[in-house]
């Protein structure tokens, strides 16, 4: 059985190579099953600054999580919506500075925050002293399980007009970062309307392809 993932539990997160890795993937997915941006759940900027690579999940009202890669390591910041956000200051206690500018700057900051992890080789994951123990963290946390059933299943219901389940095979090769194929996108979804802006999209992700 799979641990529930949230700031409590937070040792089975993925390391932050795998779970760029992940945020690519589940960006792909969003991108493959949503031809309209505005529609996705999960995004991907891999030239987000200098040496810096960009993720966010964003349910459309009001929950978001966004995480931010440096060679260095990563930071997630959670904001679950209706819940009271804890001392900032507190709950990123012994932050490393080079995140310090992310989570105290923009988006940050405008978005707000009830969790915060974060991940460094050397001491792996760490979070500051909680306040609360509901924070929003395991209702967003779950998707870096790393299990591809995990994004079939919240895709076949997020995704309204999805009547055929997602193909495991397609999406454990896209969680391992395998080279995405104009077959592997049919093994999905049934047409794509637009390659071109699928090719832009995935070039956004930093995600590689062969569409030849």
């Amino acid at each position: 059985m799979q641990p529930i993932l949230s700031t409590q539990n937070y040792a089975a997160l993925p390391d932050n190579k795998t779970l760029q890795r992940l945020c690519k993937a589940l960006a792909v997915l969003d991108a493959i099953n949503s031809p309209e941006t505005e529609y996705r759940y999960h995004t991907y900027d891999a030239n987000w600054d200098k040496g810096e690579e960009f993720f966010e999940m964003n349910d459309g009202e009001g929950d978001q999580m966004v995480v931010l890669f440096k060679e260095e390591g990563c930071v997630i910041n959670g904001y679950a919506d209706g819940l009271e956000q804890p001392d900032k200051a507190r709950v990123t206690r012994g932050l490393p500075e080079i995140f310090d500018e992310f989570v105290f700057g923009e988006p940050v900051n405008s978005i707000g925050t009830t969790f915060c992890l974060w991940y460094t080789p050397r001491y792996g994951w760490q979070t500051g002293p909680l306040e609360n123990e509901e924070d929003g963290s395991e209702d967003m946390l779950y998707i870096f399980d790393n299990q591809p059933q995990t994004y079939i299943e919240w895709a076949t219901e997020y995704f309204d007009e999805t009547e055929q389940t997602l193909d495991l095979k397609t999406v454990s090769q896209i969680y391992q970062g395998e080279p995405l194929t104009k077959a592997m996108v049919l093994a999905l979804v049934d047409n794509v309307a637009d390659w071109l802006q699928l090719e832009t999209d995935l070039q956004e992700i930093g995600y590689p392809y062969d569409f030849s």
